[in-house]
């Protein structure tokens, strides 16, 4: 039971980095109530993730351990145009969103968690703050958290002129039961994280639960994500959806035009190793832009962003979900024993702010460097998907 003097905190953005928010501020001491702006069931927009230190620790601490909710890999290997795979040992453990999402919300079940809560208004009146959303409802609480992602409505209102910026590639994905495919392949790529580079694009795939968090042979997923260079002027054909919707950040599963999902094939065909290749005709594809936003604030009066709201990490970190995870662990430190009728805790926000901000932007760095290393999103990097007209 909350302390009558516990602050109540709006969690803006009901993913796998809103929900640790929820978790870390109620440890924290807070009352939560989160808002999420789809008004259906939530999208697996990253499909796999990579177990990282900072998600392992919130799970520990509510009861769960990673390989609870993990597949483990032995090796990596990487596959060439002719010739063996290159193999050597290397233990990883790999989960996916929408395992990670639900061991998250159920321990939430007595909480607020509001669908189709689309913020249009940020207000702060001394010691509250107060969300207005698109339906009209309002939400009134001490502290708002945007974990809203990349196209965060809550950095819009705190700083309309900061977007994001395409940076020069996609990321083609599949997420396939393993039951569907030959034996022969998926016994090349279970127990492995397999990958495969070359000028422009870069490929990897590894096996993460199913759909109800299975770990059990036969009822896992196999994850691929395939990068390659697309320039911006060619990018709006590939974001137009079969249901004749423009999308902007994701293009779900179902939604590829078939003439675009011919268009890939063709081009795994000529580009792939012949296995990545098969995986990638046998898969019902979707796609994700990618993009860059600099870290720059975190922290505006009673509001705070976290997670890429806050700023982006290109993919090949690994660390998207992980930093949404920290972010929110040291947020939720640096209000520990804050009541509503004291001054915020300025001097703990800014050392969390800084010390978040300088490791982000290192990490930002980082993710840049490892995709130049494939030629990722430069400007001398081959590119796909080149209009004719453009050719």
């Amino acid at each position: 039971m909350q302390s009558k003097e516990a602050f109540k905190a709006l969690i803006v953005g009901g993913s796998v980095g809103g929900l640790a928010a929820a978790h870390e501020m109620r440890a924290a001491g807070a009352e939560v109530a989160v808002y999420e702006r789809s008004a259906g069931k939530m999208e697996a927009r990253g499909a796999g993730v990579v177990m990282q230190p900072e998600v392992e620790a919130l799970l520990v601490r509510l009861g769960m351990s990673a390989r609870s909710v993990s597949v483990e890999l032995r090796e990596r290997q990487q596959l060439h145009r002719g010739g063996k795979a290159t193999r050597y040992e290397a233990p990883q453990l790999m989960t996916a969103w929408d395992t990670l999402y639900r061991a998250l919300r159920e321990p939430l079940s007595g909480v607020c968690y509001r669908m189709d809560s689309a913020l249009r208004r940020v207000r702060v009146d001394g010691s509250e703050v107060t969300g207005e959303f698109a339906d009209g409802y309002t939400a009134q609480g001490n502290f708002l958290v945007g974990a809203d992602g990349i196209g965060s409505a809550t950095r819009g209102l705190l700083d309309p002129g900061r977007r994001p910026a395409y940076a020069g590639y996609v990321a083609w994905r599949g997420l396939e039961p393993e039951s569907s495919l030959p034996a022969d392949l998926l016994e090349l790529l279970a127990g492995r994280f397999t990958f495969f580079g070359s000028d422009g694009l870069q490929m990897l795939c590894y096996l993460v639960p199913g759909p109800d968090g299975e770990l059990t042979e036969g009822s896992r997923r196999v994850n691929w994500v395939w990068y390659m260079n697309v320039a911006e002027r060619d990018l709006p054909r590939l974001l137009a959806g079969r249901s004749g919707k423009t999308f902007t950040t994701f293009v779900p599963p179902g939604e590829t035009l078939p003439e675009t999902v011919a268009q890939l094939a063709t081009t795994a065909d000529t580009s792939l190793p012949e296995r990545f290749a098969e995986l990638v005709r046998r898969s019902e594809v979707f796609m994700q832009p990618v993009f860059d936003l600099s870290p720059h604030r975190m922290i505006a009066e009673h509001v705070a962003l976290i997670g890429d709201a806050a700023g982006t990490v290109r993919p090949h970190t690994a660390s998207g979900t992980s930093k949404a995870f920290a972010d929110a662990a040291g947020l939720a430190a640096a209000m520990r024993g804050w009541t509503p009728g004291q001054d915020l805790p300025a001097g703990r926000l800014a050392d969390w702010e800084r010390e978040r901000l300088s490791y982000l932007v290192a990490l930002s760095r980082a993710g840049i460097d490892l995709a130049n290393r494939s030629a990722l999103g430069t400007a001398n990097g081959r590119r796909f998907f080149v209009s004719a007209r453009h050719a």
